[in-house]
């Protein structure tokens, strides 16, 4: 997920998105903590992908 991706995106949406992603979060967490997952880093780039979502709403 770019910048030029975001900027694209209403407000509506960037919200929908952060609460899928953190739905995405916390299974890939709870999958994690059962079984170890194949990526680990994928929990990582989750993580990442919600804070540019805030990110770009803060600044609309």
């Amino acid at each position: 997920m770019k910048k030029n991706d975001l900027s694209s995106f209403t407000v509506e949406q960037l919200k929908q998105q952060i609460s899928e992603e953190k739905d995405r979060l916390v299974k890939l967490k709870f999958a994690h903590a059962i079984t170890p997952i194949e990526n680990p880093k994928r929990i990582t780039e989750t993580r990442k992908n919600i804070a540019r979502l805030s990110t770009e709403i803060n600044c609309r």
